[in-house]
């Protein structure tokens, strides 16, 4: 009898930790949301070195009271429309079949999401994507039927494929060796996170995928969960990089949940690294990077290889910063 007692006293008291434990993570949670009252906005952040120029843009949006949808998205037009930048919109470089398809998606304060995939010949598909957003009752459009789609909202179609990019694809003919590089030209795309005046979050991500792809692959740029992923109640994140890693193991997704459980920005994203170096053989030959911010206005960045950098604007600096990383 005093065994049954001891084991229903251990059990109630085991019962009361976890309830305790659960209760200190949503505890911290709500600090977490309830404390984006003394947070420091506007803030912006973006991927890699493109993201100064992207940064400057969206900036403008942000100090004269703009919403946060409407700086990410102006932002990172700029990098979309730069000849110069070969792996994100014109001036991409293209598929092994030398065509340029882009990818992108984009979220707001409210949970709203839009995205394309496969796009080809406009210029500027985080604007498509906003359009089926906030004009369809959809989420995702793909190839043929975004670019129907891009056609009726009057987007012009324009070549993508620059005279630099082409002559790229034409000498890697020769060889047709595909081996995604480690941090080359920036990798592949440029995401960035926005905090506005009135401390809503939202996000964006576009590119033109991995050089010499194979036609019609998809990456996880225009994936809500994986490339890109906000929460008005916790925050957001953005993904760079091999995008099958991100895709396998839903990174932003996760890194944005994680701070809903009352992890920092920087915790976050370090664990997501941590699941790809767990479940992900040969992680050892490809980049993967990952930016948060929370409402709070903190920052995480990491990834799995040095090279990874990101700049962020804040209390009217822009500066870029060199990401912390896992493989030393």
């Amino acid at each position: 009898m005093g065994s049954r007692r001891n084991f229903i006293k251990k059990a109630g008291l085991a019962s009361l930790a976890l309830v305790s434990v659960n209760q200190s993570k949503a505890s911290m949670a709500k600090g977490l949301r309830d404390g984006a009252k003394s947070s420091r906005f506007p803030l912006v952040i973006s991927t890699w070195n493109n993201g100064i120029d992207a940064n400057v843009k969206a900036w403008e949006v942000l100090k004269a009271g703009g919403r946060a949808v409407d700086a990410v998205e102006q932002g990172v037009r700029v990098v979309e429309a730069n000849p110069d930048d070969m792996s994100v919109g014109y001036g991409g470089r293209p598929d092994r079949d030398g065509v340029v398809t882009l990818d992108a998606c984009i979220m707001d304060e409210h949970g709203n999401a839009g995205s394309v995939c496969a796009l080809q010949n406009i210029i500027h598909p985080i604007s498509v994507a906003r359009k089926v957003m906030d004009e369809t009752p959809h989420v995702m459009l793909a190839g043929d039927g975004a670019l129907q789609y891009a056609r009726e909202c009057g987007f012009k179609e324009e070549d993508l494929l620059t005279e630099k990019a082409k002559k790229e694809w034409i000498e890697w003919r020769k060889t047709s060796e595909y081996k995604p590089l480690i941090n080359i030209e920036n990798h592949d795309t440029i995401g960035m996170l926005a905090l506005d005046e009135q401390g809503n979050v939202s996000g964006a991500c576009t590119t033109s995928g991995l050089a010499y792809k194979m036609h019609g692959r998809v990456g996880d740029s225009p994936i809500i969960g994986a490339g890109m992923y906000c929460d008005n109640e916790v925050g957001g994140a953005v993904a760079t990089g091999m995008g099958e890693l991100v895709m396998k193991t839903l990174g932003s997704f996760l890194v944005v949940e994680l701070m809903n459980q009352g992890y920092s920005p920087q915790d976050a994203v370090e664990e997501a690294i941590a699941r790809i170096v767990k479940k992900i053989p040969g992680y050892q030959d490809f980049q993967i990077g990952y930016l948060a911010i929370n409402k709070k206005g903190e920052v995480g960045a990491y990834s799995l290889h040095k090279g990874f950098n990101y700049a962020l604007y804040a209390d009217d600096k822009n500066q870029l910063i060199d990401s912390n990383y896992y493989l030393k």
